[in-house]
C-alpha cells in the first residue's frame, strides 16, 4: 500500500489553512501548513511535498515567487494558486509560471480536493516570461467582479496557445482591449497586432483590404496593395464587428481559415496565412445564422474559444476602481492636477445603467477632468439625469444646498438626514416600501465599500476595522449590492486592476 501524498499549504489566513487542512486530511492526504511562503520554501528545500497550494499575497513574499523558486528545481511539482485579489496580471503570471490551477477566494473546498487529486496525476511545465514586455501586457484590463475574474482565468489559460478566439459583448465593453490582452499574453506577442473594423469597410473593398490586391486587379488599383493578413504575419489579426461582414466575404474568409492560405485579389501567388485570428462582435451570431446573415460553418471556425466581456451594469462593483483608473490616466494625459470623487459621487455612478458601458464611463470621466472646478468631483457635476437610469438612484437634480457647487458639510447625523431626504425625493409619488431596510442596506453598502477601498480589498483587515468576522463581512457584501441585480454574481474579493 502506497504512503499518503504530502500537500504543502502556504497562506497567512489561519482560517483558510484550517479549512484546507481539515478537508485534505479527510481525503487521505498528509498536510503541512505554513503562514508564509518563506517557511514553506525552507521546509521544501530538501525535496519534501508532492503538491503545493499557495496564496499570492503573503507577508515576506509572493506566492508567485514561491512557485517560481520551487519550479526552478522541481518543474514537475504541481502548484495550485489561490488569491483574494484576482487580477489579469496574477492569472496570467500564475499559468505562465506553471500553475495547475488558479482559484479566487472564496472557493469550493470540494473543488480544491478534486483539483489536488487531478494535479497529482499530472505534471506541469514552466513557461518563461518575457521581462522586456512585462509592463505592456496588462494595462487597462481592470475588474474585481466575478465575471471579470472568470475572464482573467480564461485569458490566462490561453497564454500558451494560438487558438482562434471569438469575443462577444455589448458595444463599449472593451472587446478590442481584451483582444490585445489575449495577443499580448500569447506565444505571438512579439508579432504585430492588426485590428480591422469590418463594419467600416465598404463591401466591395473587404477582400482587397484583408488579402491585398495586385496592380491592375481592378479600376484604381495602380499598385500592389498588401492586405491585413500579410501585415499581421506571425502576429494576430482582430476582425472586429465580424457580424457585419457580407456573406460573400464570409465565404472567402472561411476558405482561408480552412486552407491556411490565400491569394491577393487579381493575383496567382499562394501566400501562407500565418496569423492568429481573433474575432469580435456585439451581435448575437446564432440569431444572425438563423436569419441567414451569417454562415454557420464560419461561426464554428471562429468560436473555438469564446470569450464574453460583461456589460458594465452587470459588474457595477468595478466602477470605483475603473473611475479612479480613468481619472488618474486623464490627469496624466491632460497634464492637470489629480482629482478625486466624493463617496456620494461614486455611489451615484454605481446607480446609473451605463448603456454605453465602459466607453461611456471613460468619456464622462475625461469630461469631468477637463471641466470640473476644484479637486473634488461632487454628484451635481456628473450630469447623468438626462441619461437612462437604472431606477435605483434619485432624479439626479441637485438639492438647493448642492447647487452652489460647495461640498456638503455638517455632522454625521446631518449627512444621513440629507441622504434619507434624497432617497425620499427619488420615490416621487410612490409610497415608501421597506424604507428602513432599503436605507440601511445602502448605508451599509457605502460603509463596506469605503472600508474595503481603504484596505485595498483586504477582507481580513476590513473585517478587523469594522469589528466583525470575515464570514459576516462576506455575507454583508453579498447583501448590499446597490444595483438590485442577482446577488450571486457579486465578487467577494476586491482588487486594484481592470477593463
Amino acid at each position: 500500500m502506497s504512503s499518503p501524498r504530502t500537500i504543502l499549504v502556504a497562506d497567512d489566513d489561519r482560517a483558510i489553512r484550517f479549512v484546507l487542512e481539515q478537508a485534505l486530511v479527510r481525503a487521505g492526504f498528509l498536510v503541512r501548513s505554513f503562514d508564509s511562503g518563506r517557511a514553506l520554501l525552507d521546509f521544501a528545500a530538501g525535496g519534501a511535498g508532492d503538491l503545493v497550494i499557495t496564496d499570492i499575497m503573503m507577508p515576506g513574499g509572493s506566492g508567485l515567487d514561491v512557485m517560481k523558486t520551487l519550479k526552478a528545481s522541481r518543474p514537475w511539482l504541481p502548484v495550485i494558486v489561490i488569491t483574494a485579489q484576482s487580477t489579469l496580471r496574477h492569472a496570467v503570471q500564475a499559468f505562465e509560471g506553471g500553475a495547475f490551477e488558479y482559484l479566487a477566494k472564496p472557493f469550493d473546498i470540494h473543488q480544491v480536493v478534486e483539483l489536488v487529486r487531478r494535479a497529482l496525476e499530472q505534471t506541469q511545465r514552466t513557461v518563461p516570461r518575457d521581462p522586456a514586455r512585462e509592463m505592456d501586457r496588462f494595462g487597462g484590463v481592470i475588474g474585481a467582479s466575478r465575471a471579470m475574474q472568470e475572464l482573467f482565468r480564461t485569458i490566462g489559460r490561453l497564454a500558451n496557445s494560438e487558438m482562434t478566439v471569438l469575443i462577444h459583448g455589448e458595444s463599449g465593453t472593451g472587446k478590442e482591449l481584451i483582444a490585445r490582452a489575449v495577443h499580448a499574453n500569447s506565444p505571438r506577442r512579439n508579432g504585430p497586432f492588426i485590428a480591422v473594423n469590418m463594419a467600416a469597410i465598404p463591401a466591395n473593398l473587404i477582400e482587397s483590404e484583408l488579402f491585398g490586391h495586385e496592380k491592375g486587379a481592378f479600376t484604381g488599383a495602380i499598385a500592389r496593395h498588401v492586405g491585413h493578413f500579410e501585415r499581421a504575419r506571425e502576429g494576430a489579426l482582430l476582425l472586429d464587428e465580424i457580424g457585419d461582414m457580407p456573406l460573400e466575404a464570409q465565404t472567402r474568409l472561411l476558405r482561408v481559415l480552412q486552407n491556411g492560405a490565400f491569394t491577393r485579389v487579381g493575383g496567382s501567388e499562394t501566400l501562407l496565412a500565418d496569423v492568429r485570428i481573433i474575432a469580435a462582435t456585439h451581435q448575437n451570431l446564432p440569431d444572425a445564422i438563423a436569419a441567414g446573415r451569417f454562415r454557420e460553418d464560419l461561426f464554428h471556425r471562429l468560436n473555438v474559444t469564446p470569450l464574453h466581456v460583461p456589460s458594465l451594469r452587470s459588474r457595477l462593483e468595478d466602477i470605483p476602481v475603473l473611475a479612479e483608473f480613468f481619472l488618474a490616466r486623464a490627469a496624466r494625459q491632460m497634464n492637470l492636477p489629480p482629482k478625486r470623487f466624493t463617496p456620494e459621487s461614486l455611489e451615484r455612478l454605481m446607480t446609473h445603467d451605463w448603456p454605453g458601458n465602459v466607453r461611456e464611463l471613460e468619456n464622462l470621466i475625461y469630461r469631468l477632468m477637463a471641466l470640473t472646478p476644484g479637486v473634488l468631483i461632487h454628484p451635481e457635476y456628473l450630469q447623468l439625469p438626462q441619461l437612462r437610469s437604472s431606477g435605483h438612484a434619485g432624479s439626479g437634480a441637485a438639492t438647493p444646498e448642492r447647487q452652489s457647487g460647495q461640498p456638503e458639510g455638517g455632522s454625521l447625523e446631518e449627512a444621513v438626514d440629507r441622504a434619507i431626504t434624497r432617497h425620499l425625493v427619488s420615490l416621487g409619488d410612490r409610497e415608501p416600501d421597506d424604507l428602513y431596510d432599503a436605507i440601511m442596506q445602502r448605508v451599509e453598502g457605502v460603509i463596506l465599500g469605503r472600508v474595503l477601498k481603504e484596505t485595498r480589498g483586504n477582507q481580513v483587515k476590513a473585517a478587523r476595522m469594522l469589528g466583525i468576522n470575515r464570514n459576516t463581512l462576506r455575507k454583508k457584501i453579498l447583501e448590499t449590492r446597490p444595483d438590485g441585480h442577482d446577488k450571486s454574481d457579486r465578487n467577494l474579493d476586491t482588487d486594484r486592476e481592470a477593463s
